[in-house]
């Protein structure tokens, strides 16, 4: 592997779909939360937020005034940030409500899910399955998709859970879909998805097609190996309170902020520093908004 890039994008994903107020009363509900939390990661180093937005009481909406009002806040508040927007609004939504928010929108980046799998919340000691259901994202739905976010401007951010997700956007990609550079975040210990194992990550890693490139995120205390793994691969970092609502010493975060002020020393020690959101959207290939 050549030698690093110096600079690597951190992105704060704030809410997610499934994080509530009373696992950390940090994760934000209102537009103003939600602008308030992502002007605290781009203080802290954050070139970009990733963004479920939420009904005042917390649940996951795919109404699109609530989301470009949540969308809206943030850029006012921070107009230099890249706000990413979930293509997943939450369970029960068909693949019409999921897409018609960003057509609307038109973010700058969306995120895109890439296969069908087992999707909810077990408990990691006992096995016991406390929310269960079926992410449905068929090649269809990923065509679709793809095709209406590059034809509105939006980059997507592809999203794979396993080898499989990747290997589905290459064979889609065969009708040039996607344009250059593509832009993966590999998702670990989602339950229903791969867990977090190094051997894994460079099998991902080998196989992304030329030119791309890739984030990690992980799922509670996978948080901080992987994205120090993919800081030391050469690839960005993705923390926030919808993906884990602790620091690595076990502490409740003080906000997703606050795990991006961590991501900023593991870079730090492995020799990188946080890219800026114009460096950023340079590299992603990001049009400016």
């Amino acid at each position: 592997m050549s030698e690093l890039p110096k600079k690597v994008i951190i992105c704060a994903a704030l809410a997610g779909a499934a994080t509530m107020k009373n696992q950390n009363p940090a994760v934000p509900y209102t537009p103003k939360e939600f602008a308030e939390e992502a002007a605290k990661c781009y203080k802290a180093g954050a070139a970009m937020v990733h963004v479920h937005a939420r009904t005042d009481d917390g649940w996951p909406t795919h109404e699109i005034d609530r989301i470009k009002a949540t969308h809206d806040a943030i850029k006012d508040k921070t107009p230099e940030l890249i706000v990413n927007l979930s293509s997943a609004v939450g369970m029960g939504k068909t693949a019409e409500q999921r897409i018609a928010q960003i057509v609307a929108i038109k973010p700058a980046m969306a995120s895109l899910n890439t296969n069908t799998m087992n999707f909810g919340l077990v408990d990691r000691k006992t096995g016991q399955v406390v929310i269960d259901f079926v992410f449905e994202n068929t090649f269809t739905m990923l065509q679709n998709f793809g095709k209406a976010m590059e034809e509105n401007g939006v980059k997507p951010e592809i999203e794979c859970y396993d080898m499989g997700g990747l290997d589905n956007t290459l064979l889609i990609n065969k009708q040039g879909i996607f344009s250059e550079p593509m832009n993966f975040n590999f998702v670990w210990s989602v339950a229903g998805g791969q867990n977090f194992r190094p051997e894994s990550f460079v099998a991902m890693y080998n196989a992304l097609p030329a030119g791309a490139n890739f984030t990690t995120c992980g799922v509670g205390i996978e948080q901080y190996p992987a994205i120090t793994m993919s800081c030391l691969m050469g690839g960005h970092m993705r923390v926030g309170l919808e993906d884990n609502v602790r620091t690595p010493n076990g502490e409740l975060a003080k906000g997703s902020y606050e795990q991006v002020e961590w991501a900023v020393k593991i870079a730090a020690g492995l020799g990188r520093e946080p890219a800026t959101p114009a460096e950023a959207r340079k590299t992603m290939g990001i049009k400016q908004k």
